[in-house]
């Protein structure tokens, strides 16, 4: 697909902020993916700037998950779940809120000092919490059962992030360690739900002819058993998470698998979600092996498992995610430029040198620098296509709409 031209350019409506508030995934998306670039460059480039009572390691771990993956994720639901249920859970105001919100927590831990730390914990709680809430208002006025568990994910992650700052104000190192397992279960758990069904729903519509399994029986187990894992870890049954987190991550392959990954090969916005979802499947298989002590110097670091699934699972996911649900949203083609399919490899290119600067060489400080450029080229291209998309009015919309919430919202996977 090519560039646009100048006249397109020219021609583009210009921005409204009703329509940025109209759904979740407009502000949040541009958050998520906006912070993910400026906190791996402060991360790598210029650590000095985290302040106490954060120590680095414990900040960029916080921030990649609960200020990036999570803040992605609620985006995500906050606009599927209109679609699953008929509700649009937040729009206007509240949307602004909690988005204002989730910045001032991010600037309240950069700010330094207990008192700030303190205000970002408690604006950051309230975005989980908030967000939980409206999300189970809608399951119930739609009457969407089988959604109720996500709701409860949320606020979950929520839990488990206060459970993180609180080990982090007391400089308990290994208790912070341990918090951060637990949230990232929880991030596990969650994206595994949410991917086992859209990534089906999307290679079926996007591969004419493609007949993919939905595999509810499977993911009902996946959801099950890695509740297990979570309840596991809190009481510390090292030895039975393990066994729950080898259960799901084999349930992950073999349904892989059945989604018939080599006739998506040829679709990039199919073959990076196949290519995460797979990448959390090893990821949560390698936390099983770190847990039994095997797996061999590379998985008896933590630093192994949790980069598998942070970056092999999670990171390109959500680049997959974000790209296809932008573009679907606002009524465009589903189609990817030169532009983004860069952002695609750069995202796998990061994957790769980040696992690799996890061995013990003298190329691993370069490795993590070049690791961090590749992220953040990856996400500045994203933001440099899809600003102005989630800023402006869907592409299908008359010139001058009632009301964004009259916009139709596109159909994601409902089962």
């Amino acid at each position: 697909m090519n560039e646009p031209t100048r006249d397109a350019a020219a021609t583009r409506p210009a921005p409204d902020l009703s329509v940025f508030l109209s759904l979740g995934f407009r502000p949040l998306y541009i958050c998520g993916c906006a912070w993910a670039l400026i906190s791996v460059a402060i991360w790598i480039f210029t650590p000095a700037l985290i302040p106490a009572p954060f120590f680095a390691v414990a900040w960029h771990a916080h921030e990649m998950l609960w200020g990036f993956i999570a803040t992605i994720a609620v985006g995500f639901l906050l606009t599927a779940s209109a679609t699953w249920t008929g509700f649009n859970p937040m729009q206007g105001r509240p949307l602004a809120v909690i988005t204002l919100m989730w910045l001032g927590a991010r600037i309240a831990y950069l700010a330094g000092g207990e008192t700030a730390f303190i205000i970002g914990m408690a604006l950051e709680s309230l975005f989980f919490g908030y967000s939980a809430r409206k999300l189970m208002q809608v399951m119930i006025k739609g009457k969407s059962k089988r959604n109720y568990g996500i709701p409860l994910l949320v606020l979950g992650l929520g839990v488990s992030n206060i459970l993180f700052l609180l080990s982090t104000l007391k400089g308990d190192y290994l208790m912070v360690i341990e918090r951060f397992n637990t949230g990232m279960l929880f991030m596990a758990v969650l994206t595994i739900l949410i991917a086992r069904r859209v990534v089906p729903f999307f290679a079926g519509r996007m591969v004419p002819g493609l007949d993919i399994p939905m595999l509810a029986g499977s993911g009902r187990v996946q959801l099950v058993v890695g509740s297990v894992a979570i309840a596991a870890g809190l009481f510390n049954l090292n030895v039975a998470m393990a066994v729950a987190l080898a259960i799901v991550g084999l349930i992950g392959l073999y349904q892989v698998w059945r989604w018939k990954p080599l006739s998506v090969l040829h679709k990039p916005m199919l073959w990076i979600l196949y290519l995460g979802y797979l990448g959390l499947a090893l990821g949560l298989l390698a936390a099983a092996l770190h847990l039994l002590g095997m797996g061999g110097f590379f998985l008896l670091r933590d630093a192994a498992h949790v980069h598998i699934i942070g970056m092999g699972g999670f990171a390109l996911l959500i680049i997959g995610m974000v790209t296809r649900t932008a573009l679907g949203h606002t009524g465009r083609p589903l189609a990817l430029d030169k532009t983004m399919l860069a952002s695609y490899w750069l995202m796998v290119a990061a994957v790769v040198l980040r696992l690799a600067a996890l061995f013990p060489t003298s190329f691993a400080g370069p490795l993590l620098h070049a690791t961090a450029t590749a992220w953040v080229i990856a996400m500045a291209l994203y933001l440099y296509r899809y600003v102005p998309i989630l800023i402006t009015p869907r592409a299908d919309a008359p010139p001058k709409t009632a009301r964004p919430s009259d916009a139709p919202i596109p159909t994601v996977a409902r089962r």
